[in-house]
């Protein structure tokens, strides 16, 4: 398989895995904040980082194989254009400050989570 093919093929799955997180979440807490969005994006961010110190350490994971999980897969669970236009959405109801923490939580965790899951993945393989 080819690079280009493996991102088709993972980037629907993650999309649909993202659709189907969302549904679920919506039902459980409701549709008033973007929950969802945030943990998809936390969570993405985690995989990813652990998914980069695997194959960081295991040299013999293919650039197929790369491909296809993280900007395949993750790329197609995470989301920064849902993200933007609910900052756009909270920003044009007036409510400031909840899309600026919404906005600068969503950066520190994402980038804090994938700092975690590189961490663990090392301690892990280490």
């Amino acid at each position: 398989m080819n690079v280009t093919l493996a991102v088709f093929a993972g980037g629907g799955i993650g999309a649909v895995l993202r659709h189907l997180f969302i549904l679920a979440e919506t039902r459980v807490f409701g549709a008033a904040f973007a929950y969802a969005t945030f943990a998809v994006n936390v969570m993405g961010c985690f995989l990813l980082g652990a998914l980069v110190e695997y194959t960081a350490q295991r040299s013999g994971v293919s650039a197929e194989w790369r491909a296809f999980l993280a900007t395949g897969i993750l790329g197609g669970f995470t989301t920064f254009s849902t993200f933007s236009g609910e900052v756009i959405k909270l920003v044009q109801s007036g409510q400031m400050v909840t899309a600026a923490a919404y906005a600068l939580a969503s950066v520190v965790f994402s980038i804090a989570a994938a700092f975690c899951g590189l961490l663990l993945m090392r301690g892990v393989l280490s």
